[in-house]
């Protein structure tokens, strides 16, 4: 038979995709052709039991295995224009794969899987039914087919679920690749962990199923991979972490702060001294920091909630158990230990898991001279919260103290142990004593700032938690001695929407403050009608005796009318300034206090003023709402978030814009054990401090003098030199002849009077 080149085959390819029906015999050649070409290669040979294809020994015949590869994908290619002569052809290429791949040369192996690629995008074979063979096609030791194989599997599923996502088909693949993960071939399952880590950090494959995979193959039985494991769990965070800090320094002007008063910005600029001003608007500064960060990191959570592998644990208590067995029972380097005390810490610390032998075990490594041991403090911090037992955890910190914390330690050593003790007690606050709380508070003397900085931030860190363990010198002013952190084994249980006990307090504020204003007025209005009524017939208290009095004279009954007139028109005034200061919700109360008036029912309500009728009116709709619905509008959960970004903003100029104490979501966050060498100076080596030396030399030109510069000026005259060469007026030239004169005269009378030196003798 004879051979088609390859420059025929493309030329055939495109005119029987032109003309599909004008080339079928051509069609049949080609498949003949295909099936000779697999002769020849020794490939099929008919069983002789049951007709099924059994695979011999590759004979290494390059220019058939090149052929064989031509036609593959000119087949591939007409397939799409022929689907009823082609149909077998997929499958039939698949098997090929999936029973001969390893014993096919590079080359021909690199054009099958290309062929079948080819058919893939063109939705002529499934993706099901594709996946095993790349699969096994990636541990075939290719590199170049290795990277071609793993970049399309990762197009071709986040492809997809671009639009939406398809649950079956994701759940099919994984069903494929899951069980790989956990199989005792290294290669595969290296191969499937790095496709599935892949797709989860793309946030394809970003559900608890693919979560729980990533996290079982942390006891695979090969080291590798769970080496590569450990470094994802522990990566993952991190770096989304690194992201949110670097955000956190943008728009930090005082303008965009949301709960800052303007009285407060407006006097960090225009009241007091400078020095006075610039403490202001650096207080205001850090203030605003802070309230960013948070307002960023809560409205990240609410938005798109946690990614991290670990949170999405079925069982983070079983999970942590075995990790930590197999940590006990591991005889890998210390980076590998470290990697597994990470994971186990942050497990603990994000589930707020029971793991009492792990303290034990951290205490091990608690010594300055350790490696990593900024790490490993991180993950001791990481491990505790409120509800693990003070007893588990206070050897560690006993050993904390007395290894970092003395007069022997280096100023950074002291600094480190403070800030860790500091990061432990906002997690587990009952686990300082006055005694050891007292010693501590000491280092703030410290010439040290990194030493003096870290014992602060623990005198400000029980400020807020428990201020009555502090000595009195150090609670400062206006502290509520009454605040005590939660007893251990404590849980707050929310009866109501958070948040909405601040609508009722404002209302109180505004009510009061509206109370005292109506009080003033009144007082002045009452002082009017005492000197009116001086003047004229009688006094107010007569007027209300004639009023309860029926039977009086004809005089004091008239009086009686016009005082009962007057009533009136208050009485119409009232009404129509809360309908018109009061909101829809309130309507219907002032028409019942109108109703219930007429009636008789409250007849206390005739000495009530504005503000006492406007509170009762208040309290009557909140008796409506809480025996009614009680939901809450759109505009009221705006109001809350605008009254806590308020208090939050004056609790943080109040505290001098300083870091407040780490809430619960703030706890379960990562540490960054660089955070616990916070103002910590280090020497600098000879490289270091010549790099610094010659930063920013670049832009500046060599030094020379400045008449060196001068003189290699070419822009003209200096405006110095201009003015001494600028023509003067008449006048001016004979005062400055005169002045000349008088100084030359006056210079020489000075010298004709010296006659050297005395001679005493």
């Amino acid at each position: 038979m004879e051979v088609t080149p390859h420059a025929d085959l493309l030329l055939l390819q495109s005119r029987m995709k032109e003309d599909p029906g004008g080339y079928e015999a051509e069609l049949d050649l080609q498949l003949r052709h295909f099936k000779a070409c697999l002769g020849v290669l020794e490939l099929e040979a008919p069983d002789a039991g049951n007709g099924n294809v059994s695979f011999a020994a590759l004979a290494p015949d390059h220019a058939a295995a090149k052929e064989l590869g031509d036609m593959a994908m000119f087949l591939a290619h007409v397939t799409p224009s022929y689907p009823k002569q082609l149909a077998g052809f997929p499958h039939q290429l698949l098997n090929l794969l999936k029973n001969a791949s390893n014993r096919l040369p590079s080359s021909l192996r690199c054009h099958l899987a290309q062929a079948l690629i080819l058919l893939r995008n063109r939705e002529k074979i499934s993706l099901v039914e594709v996946l095993p063979v790349m699969i096994k096609l990636q541990s075939s030791g290719d590199k170049n087919l290795k990277k071609f194989v793993s970049s399309h599997l990762l197009q071709n599923i986040s492809r997809m679920n671009r639009k939406h996502r398809n649950e079956a088909k994701n759940r099919s693949l994984q069903n494929i690749i899951f069980p790989v993960i956990q199989e005792d071939d290294e290669a595969r399952a290296k191969h499937a962990f790095v496709l599935t880590c892949e797709l989860y950090r793309r946030k394809v494959w970003i559900d608890p199923q693919t979560a729980n995979a990533i996290c079982n193959a942390c006891f695979h039985k090969s080291p590798r991979i769970m080496i590569a494991t450990l470094k994802f769990l522990h990566g993952y965070e991190n770096k989304y972490d690194e992201d949110s800090d670097e955000s956190d320094q943008e728009d930090d002007t005082p303008s965009g702060a949301v709960g800052v008063s303007k009285e407060a910005i407006y006097k960090s600029q225009h009241k007091g001294t400078v020095s006075s001003k610039k403490k202001k608007q650096a207080k205001i500064e850090r203030a605003i920091r802070s309230l960013k960060k948070q307002q960023r990191i809560k409205a990240q959570e609410e938005k798109k909630g946690s990614f991290a592998p670990l949170e999405h644990l079925r069982d983070p208590q079983e999970f942590a158990e075995k990790l930590f067995a197999r940590l006990q029972n591991c005889n890998e380097k210390f980076q590998v230990k470290l990697m597994m005390i990470m994971v186990i810490s942050r497990c603990v610390g994000m589930h707020q898991l029971l793991l009492l032998s792990f303290y034990p075990h951290l205490q091990r490594y608690v010594s300055p001279h350790q490696q990593d041991e900024t790490q490993l403090l991180a993950a001791a911090v990481q491990a505790c919260h409120d509800k693990v037992p003070v007893d588990a955890v206070e050897p560690l910190l006993k050993q904390l103290v007395n290894s970092f914390v003395h007069d022997r330690s280096r100023p950074e050593v002291i600094a480190v142990g403070l800030n860790t003790v500091r990061e432990i007690c906002a997690r587990m606050p009952l686990i300082m004593t006055r005694d050891l709380l007292e010693d501590l508070s000491m280092y703030k003397k410290s010439r040290e700032k990194a030493v003096s900085a870290a014992a602060n931030s623990i005198i400000g860190l029980y400020r807020q938690v428990n201020p009555s363990l502090l000595m009195k010198k150090h609670r400062g002013r206006g502290t509520d001695l009454s605040v005590e952190p939660k007893a251990f084994g404590k849980v707050i249980v929310h009866t109501d929407v958070p948040g909405v006990e601040l609508l009722a307090e404002q209302e109180e504020d505004e009510d009061n403050s509206g109370e005292c204003g109506d009080e003033d007025d009144e007082s002045g209005r009452e002082e009017e009608e005492e000197s009116s009524e001086e003047e004229g017939e009688g006094s107010g208290e007569e007027l209300e005796d004639d009023n309860d009095e029926e039977d009086e004279e004809d005089d004091e009954g008239e009086d009686d009318e016009d005082s009962g007139d007057d009533n009136e028109g208050s009485d119409e005034d009232v009404p129509e300034t809360l309908e018109k200061k009061l909101k829809n919700g309130e309507m219907k109360q002032v028409a019942t206090l109108k109703r219930k008036k007429m009636d008789g029912e409250e007849s206390n309500l005739d000495d009530m003023s504005l503000s006492q009728l406007k509170r009762f009116a208040g309290s009557k709709l909140e008796d409506d709402e809480v025996s009614g619905d009680g939901i809450l509008s759109n505009e009221d959960f705006r109001r809350i978030r605008e009254i806590q970004a308020k208090r939050e903003a004056e609790n943080a100029l109040s505290n001098h814009g300083l870091r407040k104490i780490a809430s619960e979501s703030q706890n379960q966050r990562p540490l960054d054990p660089s955070k616990l060498e916070a103002n910590i100076r280090r020497k600098q080596s000879k490289e270091e401090r010549i790099a610094s030396s010659k930063a920013g030399r670049d832009d500046r030109g060599t030094y020379t003098s400045r008449a060196a510069v001068k003189k290699r000026k070419t822009g003209g005259l200096s405006n110095r030199q201009k003015e001494k060469k600028k023509n003067l007026p008449v006048a001016a030239r004979r005062m400055k002849s005169a002045r000349t004169r008088e100084h030359r005269k006056s210079k020489a009378r000075l010298t004709k009077n010296f006659r050297g030196k005395k001679a005493w003798k």
